[in-house]
């Protein structure tokens, strides 16, 4: 069987409906209505998104984490739903700080099965997850005056150093791409200085690799990667589809159930950038 039909296979077996609907706007053309559909389920009526919409909390409360996974899934089917996104953002606005920064999750989650890495570090106002919200929502073309504040407080933020985290570098990046402040030698330079930065393709472990960075071959980030580099990493994509069909994860979800919603959600992610990259 094909890295695609075992892939697409594994989705329809084991996926949430958000990545099944997700799989066919995608790579069977389907209505990206559907994908709005299936994420009203997930969005709360203070508008913010919860409800185990990123796996690895089980809570049903809002939080930055979950509205930041409802905006990726929005913008890899190509969809666009206004008020949706414009409630969620009010709902971001009326949990951040004075200057805008929004936390990725809360102590709620604390009341609830969680990965042991969903921690009171999640609680902290930080890059990681406004930079990356700001950007988002550029790439969803909405104004609202929380991404302006937000994006000062990004800017002034970055003036100095970018992150030391590969995770926190990652969403600053998402932020500075739509800031037209793409300064190629600073983050190439700064790459080596970065914490679960998985350059080597060879290395096992749990990390943020160059694809992930440059999910296309559009991404401007992606001449910050040899050619090489990323074939190297592209190999090891496919080389990591498991014999059902779909991919591992590397971290320790809070139960079976999140296990297999993650792998659904990472083979759709693995499928797309195998499909960028003319891989399939």
């Amino acid at each position: 069987m094909d890295i695609f039909t075992a892939g697409r296979d594994f989705v329809r077996l084991e996926g949430r409906l958000v990545e099944n609907r997700l799989f066919a706007t995608v790579f069977d053309g389907a209505d990206p209505a559907g994908v709005v559909d299936a994420l009203r389920g997930y969005q709360n009526a203070d508008g913010g998104f919860g409800h185990g919409l990123e796996p690895d909390k089980r809570c049903p409360d809002s939080l930055g984490l979950d509205v930041e996974t409802a905006f990726d899934i929005l913008l890899a089917a190509g969809a666009r739903d206004e008020v949706m996104i414009r409630r969620a953002v009010d709902w971001l606005a009326s949990v951040a700080t004075p200057e805008g920064a929004v936390s990725l999750a809360a102590p709620v989650i604390e009341n609830y099965p969680r990965a042991e890495h969903m921690s009171e570090w999640t609680y902290e106002p930080s890059l990681n997850p406004t930079a990356g919200l700001v950007g988002r929502l550029h790439k969803l073309e909405v104004e609202h005056p929380w991404r302006e504040l937000a994006g000062a407080w990004c800017a002034a933020q970055l003036t100095a150093d970018l992150p030391t985290e590969a995770h926190s570098l990652h969403e600053s990046l998402e932020f500075l791409e739509h800031t037209g402040d793409i300064d190629l030698d600073r983050v190439r330079e700064w790459l080596p200085k970065v914490s679960y930065y998985r350059a080597d393709a060879a290395d096992p472990s749990y990390g943020v690799t160059p694809l992930q960075f440059a999910p296309t071959p559009e991404s401007p980030w992606r001449a910050l990667f040899s050619e090489a580099q990323l074939e190297a990493h592209l190999d090891r994509l496919i080389a990591d589809q498991q014999a059902d069909g779909g991919w591992a994860i590397t971290w320790e979800p809070p139960g079976q159930a999140a296990t297999l919603e993650y792998r659904g959600i990472v083979t759709v992610g693995a499928l797309r950038t195998l499909k960028a990259y003319n891989r399939l």
